[in-house]
């Protein structure tokens, strides 16, 4: 493991020439630090999603392709407009111009990550020549080059093995006496086309990088100071922590804590390579650092929140004591690339939940699991996960956890699968009461 740090800068950090600035000078005091990667700016995903989503009136996409020029413009004017680049940006934007009136004509997946990739390749030249500004010299690389992928548009998947064969013949020597700035979140796949790894997917990006430059730690600035106990949206005294291991830490991505995409920690985790994370508008606060192990492991760490969940239960009376069912039921599922996240199960029935199934949950699937069962669908729900260590050894964290929630209607439960989580069900509209209620219970100030 190297002394090398990747640094990847989430969309708030480079939302203009001043947040780029902050995290020029975030980079300018850590030398070690040879790799920056980057989010586009703040709100040019959205715009571009707009945009590839085949928006048919005309005047609607220009006054999108308008929001989207003033904000590369406002950057621009702030580095004095330089001619090349300048050029370069008008090019790309007259580029996504002409790929969203193909997208209103026929909108394809291809097409819809070719255009939303453009935000991360604007936002990279621009910060490239800020750097330049400030004289601190960059040299810009297409993460294309080796960010290789399948084919399977919005949501790739990246290939490892091609990845760390091409990181070690096209970046690697690059960053050794140089600082370099690329993309996060796009990628390519085998046959040149540009694919993209799904929302928060910069973060992920950045720890695949890492691992395989053989960092020594990865940074991921954003918008908050560190890992808190629980959203401080919700909950005004919730608290930075200052140390958490990579297990806790997991759980909280995957169950719903926002600062981290959920698949982020998995290339850390393999390679061990320490994790900090910080805010770019306060780098001073501190923040949080995650570690393959911490000396504090409390009983109780933190509350993560995920909403828009769905309740599937699956009726059947031939799945009494017969084996097959299950199998039947799961297959059908992976078939269409649908993730189960809480599973619980009877003589005859199962439960069980999907994040943000309602999208997932098509009529074609409903046809197809209804072939075997009988299908039940509830919709507003929201999964609380509960965050430590043991919880399933020690005596008496279910009786705390219940007297918090007595007047709670729990829909479902899921305990001792992992000794890092206990995991329940409850109505939307009563979940920030619930982490407010926890909080106070199991994580007093």
């Amino acid at each position: 493991m190297s002394q090398l740090t990747v640094a990847k800068f989430g969309g708030t950090s480079v939302a203009d020439a001043d947040a780029m600035s902050r995290c020029a000078a975030i980079l300018e005091q850590n030398p070690d630090t040879r790799l920056a990667v980057l989010s586009a700016s703040s709100g040019v995903t959205n715009l571009l999603v707009a945009l590839a989503s085949g928006e048919q009136q005309p005047e609607a996409r220009a006054t999108l392709l308008q929001q989207l020029t003033d904000i590369q413009q406002g950057i621009l004017d702030s580095l004095n407009k330089p001619e090349m680049l300048t050029r370069h940006i008008e090019d790309i934007l007259l580029h996504i111009k002409e790929l969203s009136d193909s997208a209103a004509i026929s909108p394809t997946k291809a097409l819809h990550d070719e255009i939303v990739s453009q935000g991360e390749l604007m936002s990279t030249r621009l910060f490239v020549e800020l750097l330049r500004h400030r004289g601190t010299p960059a040299v810009w690389f297409d993460v294309r080059k080796v960010m290789r992928t399948d084919d399977r548009f919005s949501r790739a998947t990246p290939d490892l093995a091609t990845l760390h064969a091409e990181v070690t013949k096209e970046l690697k020597p690059l960053c050794n006496n140089q600082l370099v700035v690329t993309q996060g979140f796009i990628g390519a796949a085998q046959d040149g086309r540009t694919t993209t790894l799904g929302r928060g997917g910069s973060d992920f990006s950045a720890a695949l990088l890492g691992e395989a430059l053989e960092a020594g730690a990865v940074e991921i600035w954003t918008d908050v100071p560190g890992i808190y106990t629980t959203d401080p949206r919700l909950v005004s005294d919730a608290r930075a922590i200052p140390e958490i291991s990579f297990s806790e830490a997991s759980e909280m991505a995957t169950f719903g804590a926002k600062v981290l995409h959920p698949a982020t920690l998995q290339p850390a985790v393999r390679r061990q390579i320490p994790v900090f994370v910080g805010s770019s508008k306060a780098p001073e606060a501190g923040g949080t650092w995650i570690r393959n192990s911490t000396p504090s492991q409390p009983l109780f760490r933190a509350l993560a929140l995920r909403r828009n969940q769905v309740l599937l239960t699956l009726t059947s009376q031939s799945m009494f004591q017969a084996h097959g069912f299950l199998a039947e039921v799961f297959g059908i599922l992976a078939k269409h690339k649908i993730s189960v996240d809480l599973i619980t199960t009877s003589e005859i029935s199962v439960s069980l939940t999907l994040d943000a199934g309602a999208e997932l949950l098509t009529d074609e699937v409903q046809a197809e699991l209804g072939r075997h069962c009988h299908l039940k669908v509830e919709h507003g729900l929201a999964l609380v996960a509960l965050i430590g260590n043991r919880m399933s050894e020690v005596n008496g964290t279910g009786t705390r956890v219940f007297q918090a929630l007595e007047n709670v209607n729990i829909r479902m439960i899921c305990y001792g699968a992992s000794p890092h989580n206990l995991c329940f069900l409850v109505e939307e509209s009563c979940a920030n009461q619930v982490i407010t209620d926890l909080h106070r219970e199991l994580l007093p100030a």
